[in-house]
């Protein structure tokens, strides 16, 4: 069973600018005196049924062997690509695991991941012998935007409007890990570039082979950081 977790992109969204020509990707942003992708690392490494961690990261990463220095069962290869499947993918070609080898794909950006929630989700897996994702339910009133918003001008920026209220009912926010065995998430992957089918995380490519995965209980802690403001949300769950 081994961890991947694509820490590749910049995260432009949160990026702090360092007053340099290069903003410091997010996922080296601190929290609690540690980079984020630290405390996401740990957290994967806090379950030892996980038996290595594969980050992934740019070529020209210059960050992660400070950031991840000491961690046990890490290991850092720079393969990354443009997008986050490329990534996985050649994380998944490094790994050298075998196709029926769980894998668990981490956001680098949800350093709070409780322990109690990766748990859940390796049991579920395990015992089903079915892939899944953490997810939790969507509590909030969900709108669907009309696509034909109102034009800007020099004193209303463009609005927008309602197009319809989506019933919540089934509705879940995916998270991650997402946890499949390496020779179905191989697979997706090649038919689904086969297919152009869009992948946004790893569940997508796996349904797109007709192989519906596990929803399995979150946890609100385990949020995506993704705004400059998330940063301070997530300093106050570590507290």
């Amino acid at each position: 069973m081994i961890a991947i977790v694509p820490a590749a992109g910049v995260g432009a969204r949160a990026a702090q600018d360092t007053g340099t020509a290069s903003p410091i990707p997010k996922q080296y942003r601190l929290l609690h005196g540690q980079p984020m992708l630290r405390h996401a690392v740990a957290a994967l490494l806090a379950e030892r049924r996980i038996a290595r961690v594969i980050v992934a990261v740019s070529p020209s990463d210059a960050w992660v062997d400070t950031a991840l220095s000491g961690l046990p069962r890490t290991d850092v290869f720079a393969c990354g690509g443009p997008t986050r499947a490329e990534t996985v993918q050649a994380a998944l070609r490094a790994s050298g695991c075998t196709e029926h080898d769980w894998v668990l794909v981490h956001d680098a950006a949800r350093p709070g991941l409780p322990l109690a929630a990766l748990q859940r989700l390796i049991d579920a897996c395990v015992r089903s012998g079915t892939g899944g994702l953490l997810a939790i339910p969507v509590a909030d009133t969900i709108k669907l935007q009309d696509n034909d918003p109102s034009p800007a001008d020099d004193d209303m920026p463009q609005l927008r409007r309602v197009a319809q209220t989506v019933p919540r009912a089934g509705l879940w926010q995916a998270q991650t890990p997402q946890m499949f065995q390496a020779g179905v998430l191989r697979r997706a992957f090649a038919e689904a570039i086969l297919a152009g089918v869009d992948m946004t995380d790893e569940a997508s490519a796996v349904e797109a082979l007709g192989q519906p995965p596990l929803l399995v209980q979150g946890s609100p802690r385990n949020f995506k950081v993704t705004w400059p403001e998330d940063f301070d949300l997530m300093e106050r769950w570590m507290s």
